[in-house]
């Protein structure tokens, strides 16, 4: 894998996963955006890694590639159940978890090379982030008991 397209990966990684890092951010969340685009960094970096070590391997003895993004999605999920506080009935940081494992997932999607599937989730993502907030107050307030 060349230079340029190595490059691409990781600065297309810091873009999608910058755009909803930069929403938690503006919500004051504890993980905001440095958090989500080290952690699509990373899977992006993970999955390259893997490729890698699969070519130099290859024809030599047996590798899984996927083996190592099991490995994000188990070490992700320990980092977002940090993000998750229960006090007393309230329970905060659910949102914030699920962006970072699905900016883990972008990283993923980008590092294997399925540009379309990591743009069209961000893309997703930040709506639901941004747009649907709206949405639930003026549920919430028509529900109100």
């Amino acid at each position: 894998m060349e230079i340029v397209e190595i490059t691409g990966k990781i600065l297309l990684t810091v873009f999608l996963a910058g755009l909803i890092g930069a929403e938690r951010h503006v919500r004051h969340k504890g993980a905001g955006l440095r958090t989500h685009i080290l952690v699509g960094v990373g899977s992006a970096l993970i999955v390259l890694t893997s490729f890698h070590v699969f070519d130099i391997f290859k024809g030599i003895t047996v590798v899984d590639p996927s083996r190592m993004i099991t490995g994000i999605v188990t070490g992700i999920g320990f980092l977002c159940a940090g993000t998750i506080i229960r006090g007393g009935t309230n329970v905060t940081g659910l949102t914030t978890a699920a962006s970072l494992w699905i900016v883990a997932g972008i990283g993923i999607a980008v590092g294997v090379g399925h540009y379309i599937a990591a743009l069209v989730v961000s893309v997703v993502v930040f709506f639901v982030l941004v747009g649907l907030r709206t949405f639930e107050k003026k549920l919430s307030k028509h529900f109100e008991v």
